[in-house]
C-alpha cells in the first residue's frame, strides 16, 4: 500500500484579480479589518506583490506551485484563499465545498479543475456545494484540519462548519471526527479551525486557550499523544497574529517546511521556534495586506494537491 502523506509537494494558488475587503465574510471573521485609508487599486497592487513574493519563496524552496490567474469578472475579493472551496486527495478524490458567503461561491471554477485534471488524475468528484441551499456549510481545509495518515478530521464548530455535514463528510471519506468548540478572547466562535491550529507530520501548533471545555481539551490532547504529535502551544495574542495559520509542505527531495507569514513568525518566542525547527524548516513571507483585508494568512492561500500524476 502506498504511503499516505501528511504534507504535499504541490500547491495550487490563485493570483487575485480584485483582492479587497469582503463585507459578507466580515460578519463572523474577527481577523478582518477594513482600512479605508487606502484606495482599492493600491490594495490590489500590494496584494499582488505579496502573492508573487510568497510564490517565489515557495518555489525557491523547491515546492511545486501551480499558479492560477483569478478572472477579473465576476469580482471575487477572496479568490486568493482557494483552500476553502476544494480539496485534492491522494486516493484520487476531488471534493468541492459549500461556502458561507454567497459571493465566495463564485470562486469555485470548473476550468481550474479541468486544468488540474489534465496534469493529475482523479477517480471521483464529490460535490458538497448543494448544501448551501440548506444553509449548511463546510469550508474545506479552513473548516477542517486533516490528519491524513491517521484518518482524523479536527474541526471547531462555527457558522461555517456544520456538525451534521461534518459527520457526513467523515462518513464519505472514512475519517474519524474530532469536533470541538473554540472561542476567541471575546467569547466569539472562531470561524475557521485553521486559524487556531496547524498540524504537521510530528507536531501540532494550537491555541489551547480557545478550548474552554476541559473535556474537549483532554480529548484533543489524548488524540495528539496517541498519534505522536508534539504539542506546540500558542497564545490568544499569537493566534491573532496568524501563528495558528500555518501549513507544513515538502519539496520532491523530502525537505519539509512550516509555511507562515512574517507577522506569524515575529509573534513566536525563541523557544517556540526551537520546538518547530526540531521537526521542520521554517519558511515565511510578508503578506500584511492580504492578512489585514482578507482576514486569512499563509495557510489559507495554499490548496494542497495530493492527486496522483496522470
Amino acid at each position: 500500500m502506498a504511503k499516505i502523506f501528511q504534507t504535499a509537494d504541490t500547491l495550487m494558488m490563485v493570483r487575485p484579480a480584485n483582492f479587497g475587503f469582503n463585507e459578507q465574510t466580515a460578519a463572523n471573521n474577527a481577523f478582518q479589518t477594513n482600512d479605508t485609508s487606502r484606495p482599492a487599486s493600491e490594495i490590489q497592487e500590494m496584494a499582488i506583490e505579496e502573492f508573487d513574493g510568497f510564490v517565489e519563496k515557495l518555489r525557491e524552496a523547491g515546492v511545486n506551485v501551480i499558479v492560477v490567474e483569478d478572472t477579473p469578472e465576476p469580482i471575487k475579493a477572496d479568490a486568493v484563499f482557494p483552500n476553502n472551496w476544494v480539496t485534492f486527495h491522494q486516493d484520487g478524490r476531488l471534493i468541492t465545498y459549500p461556502m458561507y458567503a454567497p459571493v465566495r461561491r463564485l470562486e469555485r471554477r470548473e476550468d481550474i479543475l479541468e486544468k488540474l485534471s489534465a496534469q493529475f488524475g482523479y477517480s471521483e468528484r464529490i460535490h458538497l456545494e448543494d448544501y448551501e441551499q440548506e444553509s449548511r456549510f463546510l469550508e474545506g481545509t479552513g473548516s477542517m484540519i486533516l490528519d491524513r495518515p491517521n484518518k482524523i478530521v479536527y474541526a471547531c464548530l462555527s457558522p461555517r462548519t456544520d456538525k451534521e455535514l461534518l459527520q457526513e463528510y467523515c462518513s464519505i471519506i472514512g475519517y474519524e471526527m474530532m469536533a470541538f468548540t473554540a472561542l476567541d478572547g471575546h467569547g466569539q466562535e472562531i470561524y475557521h479551525t485553521n486559524v487556531m491550529m496547524a498540524l504537521g507530520e510530528a507536531f501540532v501548533v494550537i491555541c489551547l486557550d480557545t478550548l474552554r471545555d476541559t473535556s474537549e481539551r483532554r480529548m484533543l490532547m489524548n488524540k495528539f499523544a496517541a498519534t505522536g504529535k508534539e504539542v506546540i502551544e500558542i497564545t490568544l495574542d499569537q493566534m491573532l497574529h496568524f501563528a495558528g495559520n500555518m501549513l507544513q509542505v515538502r519539496n520532491p527531495s523530502g525537505d519539509t517546511f512550516l509555511v507562515m507569514s512574517e507577522q506569524a513568525l515575529k509573534s513566536l518566542t525563541p523557544a517556540q521556534i526551537v520546538l518547530i525547527e526540531k521537526h521542520t524548516n521554517i519558511l515565511y513571507s510578508p503578506i500584511p495586506t492580504i492578512e489585514t483585508y482578507g482576514g486569512g494568512s499563509a495557510r489559507c492561500m495554499m490548496a494542497e494537491v495530493f492527486l496522483p500524476e496522470s
